[in-house]
C-alpha cells in the first residue's frame, strides 16, 4: 500500500465533513498526487451510478463528487457500503453498488462483521492504486454506542494508519465542548491520530475566539488549524435533506438575474423520502431564479402561470404519494396544473403523476396516481442502474424549448412505466418524447422522465434559461482555494505524514 491517508471525522453530522473531503481532494489533486476519496458507510438517498467491477452500481453523490474532484474516475469502492432509507427504522442496502436483500434483512449490530470485508478490501484497493485517499466519517467517531460495531470512524483510521482532522459547526454554538467531548471520548491510541481542530461555518471576529483555541490545545494537546468562514455560496449540492442554508421548508433563495429581475420561481415538493435532490443545486445559481422547497399548500400559493413545480425522486415513492396527499398538497399541484402551469415529474415524481402504481413484488406499494399523466407503472424486480445519454422529440407548450436538445443523466428506479392503454384508446394520449424514459401530456404544460441530472446538463440549462451557471470545476477550483486561504499548507502537507514513520 502505497498513499497516505487523511480523514475528515466531525463532532456531529452537518458539521462540515463532506464539504471539507471534497475541498481536500482537490487541493490535494492539485499538488500534482493521485487522489481518491473514501467513506465506508453513507446514509443518504442521493445517489449516482458509478463504474462497478460488474459494469455499474450505485454510490453516495458526496462521494461521486469527491471523485471528480479529486480528479478521478468515481468507482464503487469510494463507497462500499450505500444505506437508503425507505421508512424511519428501515433501509435497503447497497454493496459495492448492488443492492443486497440479504444485508437488507440483516440487524445493524449483525451486519457489520459481514461487510468489514469488502470495505478493507475496498480501501486497500485504492490505497494501492492512489497517492492519497482522503476519507470521511460519518456523524460522530464518539457514538459510544456504536463503537463496538464500528465500520466507519475509527475502525477506519486505524486500518488506514490515518491522520485525522476533527471539525465542528460553531455557528450552531458549543463548538469547543464538542471538540473537547469528542476528542475525550476517544480511546487514547485514536486520540493519537487527531492532528487538528477545524471551526467551520464561523461568523464575526476571529479574534474573540482566545484564549478558546489555546486552552483547548493545553487540554488535549491538539492545535486549532483552521477557522473556516461562513460560506453560504460554495456551489456543492448538501448531502442530506434539503439544503440547509439560506431556505428552510417554505422558503426560498433566488438570484437576480443582470437586470435584477426574478423571472421564474420553481418549486420543489420535499417529501420525506426525497432522493437525489442534490440534481437541484444548479437551479440555485440560474440567474433570476426563486427556487422553493414546499411541503404544504401555502407554499405553493402565489405561483403564476409561468412557475413551475417539480415533483422528485423518491425512495419510496407510495408512501411520499401518501403524504403529499394528506398535507393536501395533490390539490395543490393539480389546480397549478390545471391553470397551465407547468408540473414536472423526476423518477418517483413521474410515476406519482400516472394513474396508477401496480406492485406484484412487494417493492414498493400499489397506490392511485395524481392522474396529471395517463401513464401507468408497475414496479419489476430488477432495478435499473445506469447512465444514459438520449435525446428529446418534439415537445409543445412549457417545456417546448427542450426539442431536440441532447442530453446525459442516469437512472435508478425499479418502476417501469408506459403509457395506459384504454385512456389512449379514448384520446387521451400520454406522448412519449424520449422513447421509454419522458412523456407529455396533450397540453403541454406536464411532463415526465426518468432521468436523474436534467439540471445538471448545460444543454438543458441553456434550452430552458439561456444561462450560464457554474460548472462542477469551477467550484472545486474555489473549494481548494478557499482551504489555501484559510489552512496553512504545511499544516495540510503535515496530514501525509504517517503516524508510522
Amino acid at each position: 500500500m502505497t498513499a497516505k491517508c487523511v480523514m475528515v471525522l466531525g463532532t456531529s453530522s452537518g458539521a462540515g465533513k463532506s464539504w471539507l473531503t471534497t475541498a481536500l481532494c482537490r487541493w490535494y489533486a492539485r499538488q500534482g498526487l493521485k487522489v481518491a476519496p473514501f467513506k465506508a458507510q453513507n446514509m443518504s438517498n442521493n445517489a449516482r451510478v458509478v463504474a462497478s467491477h460488474n459494469g455499474l452500481g450505485e454510490v453516495g453523490s458526496a462521494q461521486y463528487f469527491q471523485a471528480l474532484a479529486a480528479k478521478a474516475e468515481p468507482d464503487v469502492r469510494m463507497n462500499p457500503l450505500l444505506l437508503k432509507p425507505e421508512a424511519d427504522t428501515h433501509s435497503q442496502v447497497v454493496l459495492l453498488g448492488e443492492v443486497n436483500n440479504e444485508l437488507t434483512n440483516t440487524p445493524w449490530r449483525g451486519r457489520s462483521e459481514k461487510v468489514w470485508p469488502q470495505i478493507a478490501a475496498s480501501l486497500d484497493a485504492l490505497r494501492v492504486e492512489n497517492d492519497v485517499v482522503v476519507i470521511e466519517g460519518a456523524g460522530s467517531p464518539a457514538e459510544i454506542n456504536l463503537m463496538a460495531n464500528d465500520i466507519v470512524n475509527l475502525r477506519v483510521a486505524r486500518h488506514a494508519d490515518a491522520r485525522c482532522l476533527l471539525v465542528t459547526d460553531i455557528d450552531k454554538g458549543g463548538a469547543f465542548a464538542h471538540l473537547y467531548g469528542t476528542w475525550a471520548l476517544l480511546p487514547p491510541e485514536d486520540q493519537a491520530r487527531i492532528s487538528g481542530f477545524v471551526l467551520n461555518k464561523f461568523r464575526g471576529d476571529a479574534s474573540l475566539l482566545a484564549p478558546a483555541p489555546q486552552m483547548l490545545q493545553d487540554l488535549t494537546g491538539v492545535p486549532t488549524v483552521a477557522v473556516l468562514p461562513m460560506w453560504w455560496q460554495h456551489g456543492l449540492p448538501e448531502e442530506d435533506g434539503v439544503f440547509h442554508y439560506g431556505p428552510t421548508l417554505g422558503t426560498a433563495v433566488s438570484s437576480l438575474s443582470p437586470e435584477g429581475v426574478r423571472s421564474r420561481t420553481v418549486a420543489v415538493i420535499a417529501y420525506p423520502r426525497i432522493s437525489n435532490l442534490d440534481e437541484f443545486q444548479p437551479l440555485k445559481n440560474v440567474p433570476g431564479v426563486r427556487l422553493l422547497w414546499a411541503r404544504s399548500p401555502a407554499d405553493l400559493v402565489g405561483l403564476q402561470v409561468s412557475d413551475w413545480v417539480i415533483l422528485p425522486g423518491s425512495k419510496h415513492t407510495s408512501s411520499d404519494l401518501a403524504w403529499l396527499r394528506a398535507q393536501g398538497l395533490d390539490a395543490a399541484i393539480a389546480k397549478h396544473a390545471e391553470q397551465g402551469g407547468a408540473v414536472l415529474g423526476i423518477c418517483g415524481g413521474l410515476q406519482m403523476l400516472g394513474e396508477a402504481l401496480i406492485d406484484t413484488h412487494g417493492i414498493d406499494g400499489n397506490a392511485a396516481g395524481l392522474g396529471l399523466l395517463p401513464v401507468v407503472t408497475q414496479f419489476a424486480a430488477d432495478k435499473t442502474v445506469q447512465r444514459t445519454r438520449a435525446k428529446f422529440g418534439e415537445l409543445r407548450g412549457a417545456w417546448s424549448a427542450l426539442s431536440g436538445v441532447q442530453v446525459s443523466g442516469y437512472e435508478i428506479h425499479h418502476g417501469q412505466t408506459q403509457a395506459h392503454a384504454a385512456m389512449a384508446a379514448a384520446g387521451q394520449v400520454a406522448h412519449e418524447v424520449m422513447p421509454g424514459l419522458s412523456w407529455q401530456n396533450d397540453a403541454g404544460n406536464v411532463m415526465g422522465s426518468y432521468l436523474h441530472g436534467l439540471f445538471e446538463d448545460p444543454a438543458v440549462l441553456h434550452a430552458l434559461f439561456g444561462a450560464q451557471t457554474p460548472t462542477l470545476e469551477t467550484v472545486f477550483e474555489g473549494l481548494a482555494d478557499y482551504l489555501d486561504q484559510h489552512m496553512r499548507r504545511e499544516v495540510l502537507q503535515g496530514l501525509l505524514v504517517s503516524l508510522r514513520n
